[in-house]
């Protein structure tokens, strides 16, 4: 079942972009706190502890312990980051809370392990799905679903229904493909035309039309 790690953030009263900027040149990491139609709080996270711990776990489905102040944790999901466009940079970051009892759609990695047989023979693997969105409490996210695919031969193909996801509730159409082994491309050499043409030109005499007498 899902990671349960812990984080501490501080309120922040300054919003915008002039703020955002002023908080992220101090080290921070301006963020939201949402969920269940309540207020957002306004938060700031410390740059290094948070990249720390996003380091470590798959942000999309485990649970934080998140810590505001003197408040009671709040137990929360990272449902957006946000980074800069060329620099190592995190520009801000959205916090979902989560009600105990509640059932969530969360987005679960696949870990495809082994190398296929195919692919030592010469063939590609191609994954198309990386993750499967599933639906179930907070505390039962599975950290992952796996999938031995060492047995693979070229053509084989992975499909979602081939996967133990447990007892939670698949949100896939389990016909689906999540990889397949597919045969090395043979390129053939192909003159261009042009050159074609040059060479017939080379060989063939040209026809020569008179002009008929009356």
């Amino acid at each position: 079942m899902t990671e349960l790690v812990t984080l501490e953030v501080e309120t922040r009263s300054e919003t915008g972009t002039g703020a955002a900027r002023r908080i992220r040149a101090a080290g921070k990491i301006p963020g939201n706190v949402y969920g269940h139609g309540a207020e957002s709080t306004a938060v700031q996270a410390d740059e290094l502890q948070f990249k720390a711990l996003i380091s470590k776990i798959s942000t999309e489905n485990t649970l934080i312990d998140l810590k505001i102040g003197d408040d009671q944790p709040k137990a929360v999901l990272i449902r957006e980051i946000q980074r800069h466009p060329y620099r190592s940079a995190i520009l801000h970051v959205d916090f979902f809370e989560i009600t105990a009892g509640e059932k969530i759609k969360v987005a679960v990695p696949v870990r495809l392990e082994g190398t296929p047989i195919g692919v030592r023979n010469g063939g590609t693997l191609q994954v198309i799905r990386y993750e499967l969105e599933v639906e179930c409490l907070p505390r039962e996210i599975p950290t992952g679903f796996e999938a031995d695919i060492s047995e693979m031969e070229i053509g084989d193909s992975l499909h979602i229904s081939e996967i133990d996801t447990g007892d939670v509730f698949l949100l896939e159409d389990e016909s689906l493909t999540v990889c397949t082994v597919v045969a090395p491309r043979v390129v053939e050499e192909v003159e261009e035309e042009g050159e074609e043409i040059s060479e017939l030109e080379g060989e063939v005499e040209p026809e020569v039309i008179t002009a008929r007498g009356d």
